[in-house]
């Protein structure tokens, strides 16, 4: 029997109640066998690996790794994940650093397969630091099984504070917000903006998301999602924002209806961000 998170409800209210319960479903979700059983092997032969090959080809603790870094769905592309296992994250052209993706690198860093100084899976605590990642995102993923704009909000409380938290300059910090596909996708949402974002070059976008935060927070620095307030404010307008755009389809009557009935009423408070243009910054 899988683990079914209680999600009774949708969008920022749905939030606030996964918020309230989450240490104790976080706690239900480790408890499961399927889970202990992970973990229980993943302590027992973790040690004895010592290459990114013998990694590859054992696919429950393949399956463990990667889930703990968001990259459960690789899971059948052995040689990729392999070759991405290998490779120096010291090396700035190396192919990890290349990745737009910076979960890669992530990965990479953090087994230290290709590394001059060897592999980190005998380091003491290596286990214990993967296995609190695979728990923590193991969770996300059965949360975003029924709702994924859930594990999103649950992703950015780690991602966000990890990346502010970074002795970087705010450019680096942006990209890599932008090269965290959950959170590229909070921000975008909060921030309304269209789907031609994409299209424009990094340095655009880094821009283009500075002005965007500053408007809505009076504050254009990653650093300032370090304080919870403001990482709360940034997940409420990732809800409205979705909300917004569900229902953008339908007529502005419809519109303002589906929103009173999801209790987000046309009537603003403190917390409602204002209207942003769907149109890209000049």
């Amino acid at each position: 029997m899988s683990f079914q998170p209680v999600l009774p409800t949708g969008g920022y209210v749905g939030w606030r109640f996964l918020e309230r319960t989450l240490e104790r479903q976080q706690e239900q979700h480790a408890s499961m066998p399927m889970a202990q059983r992970d973990e229980a092997r993943f302590r027992e032969k973790i040690g004895s690996i010592d290459n990114a090959r013998a990694l590859t080809n054992d696919r429950q603790l393949l399956r463990v790794a990667l889930t703990a870094f968001g990259l459960a769905e690789d899971l059948p592309n052995r040689a990729f994940i392999q070759r991405v296992l290998e490779s120096p994250t010291s090396e700035r052209g190396s192919f990890a650093n290349r990745m737009a993706d910076r979960r890669y690198q992530a990965l990479a860093a953090a087994f230290g397969f290709g590394e001059t100084e060897g592999p980190r899976t005998r380091e003491p605590g290596f286990a214990d630091r993967v296995l609190a990642l695979y728990r923590e995102r193991s969770f996300e993923a059965a949360v975003g099984q029924q709702d994924d704009s859930m594990r999103m909000a649950l992703a950015l409380q780690r991602d966000l504070t990890e990346i502010a938290q970074r002795d970087a300059s705010d450019e680096a910090h942006w990209l890599r917000v932008l090269g965290t596909p959950s959170l590229r996708k909070v921000f975008e949402t909060a921030f309304n903006l269209p789907s031609a974002f994409g299209a424009q070059d990094l340095d655009r976008q880094v821009e283009i998301m500075k002005r965007r935060s500053r408007s809505a927070f009076g504050d254009s620095t990653v650093s300032q999602f370090t304080d919870s307030d403001k990482r709360d404010a940034l997940i409420r307008r990732f809800f409205i924002g979705e909300q917004v755009a569900q229902v953008s389809t339908l007529g502005s009557g419809a519109t303002a209806l589906a929103l009173l009935q999801a209790g987000q009423g046309p009537a603003r408070g403190p917390m409602m961000p204002p209207p942003l243009p769907l149109t890209l910054p000049r």
